[in-house]
């Protein structure tokens, strides 16, 4: 059933809280009895997040409601959507995802790749507040998961982890060629200018006799090995240097994630016990937040 919007309405989404003040009105505007029913929601959107219709496309129990693909998507297809959020009410006020919300989440993500229609996010909404999900990172979460993947798109993820894996061997073979390469120059090179100077010791401790030319040989050798040994040492550093400061890099990454999630389920007044459930921080750190 579509839902008249005002032309005010019709409004370009730029985060889940624009959603919200349209759809916390929407809800507001039902019966006070079918307020108390689970209501499943699309928001059909253009290419910028304008938004083109919002459709009602199931109408369930106090706890549940019934949500088919081919209903969601028939609709976003005949309206030209290019994009949909997803939105339903929870009754109780209760905003916590059930294992049913997440799983028909999942499983509208992968209909919509195979159609070409993107779902960007799902809102849980009561007439006091709401959640979303990419918000929350639960969206992501999602995305990545394989159970309503069809075959053929777990085929095509697996090829293309084995075309990066087998670019990056290949990458890492000319990286280690072209160092053996170097040493092995460096090494012809020694031997060929060591002959050369051999000959031009010789030639020279003629003339100035043996001890000059030791002189003279001892400094040039203190001097090449000096700059090959600074030259072999900045090398193996910046390869210590670089592993350290990814695994650091990564560390921080995860946890910085981590703390923006938790910033967030924070700022909607979530349990501690929840955070730490989706985050796996501690409570000191949630609580220093």
């Amino acid at each position: 059933m579509n839902i008249e919007l005002t032309d005010q309405q019709k409004i370009k989404i730029i985060n889940s809280e624009d959603v919200y003040a349209i759809m916390q009105k929407v809800l507001l505007r039902e019966e006070i009895i079918d307020q108390e029913k689970e209501h499943f929601w699309i928001i059909g959107l253009t290419t910028h997040n304008k938004i083109l219709f919002v459709e009602l496309v199931s109408l369930g129990s106090v706890n549940a409601t019934t949500v088919e693909p081919m209903n969601v998507f028939r609709v976003a297809i005949l309206k030209n959507a290019v994009k949909v959020i997803l939105v339903h009410n929870h009754p109780s006020g209760n905003l916590t995802p059930s294992p049913a919300d997440k799983d028909v989440t999942d499983r509208l993500i992968q209909v919509g790749r195979i159609i070409n229609v993107q779902a960007i996010d799902h809102l849980i909404i009561s007439p006091e507040s709401y959640l979303s999900f990419e918000h929350i990172g639960l969206f992501g979460m999602l995305e990545a998961s394989m159970k309503w993947m069809p075959a053929f798109a777990i085929i095509e993820n697996i090829r293309e982890e084995e075309r990066k894996i087998r670019k990056e061997a290949v990458q890492v073979a000319e990286v280690k060629g072209e160092k053996r390469g170097l040493r092995k120059g460096k090494k012809e090179g020694a031997e060929i200018g060591e002959e050369k100077g051999l000959k031009r010791g010789k030639v020279e401790g003629k003339k100035e006799g043996i001890s000059l030319g030791e002189e003279r040989g001892l400094k040039k050798g203190k001097k090449e090995g000096k700059v090959e040994g600074i030259e072999i040492g900045e090398e193996r550093g910046l390869k210590k240097g670089i592993g350290i400061g990814k695994d650091v890099g990564r560390e921080e990454g995860r946890k910085e994630e981590k703390i923006e999630m938790a910033k967030a389920m924070k700022k909607d007044k979530k349990s501690v016990e929840e955070i730490q459930k989706y985050t796996q921080l501690t409570k000191a750190d949630i609580q220093a937040l």
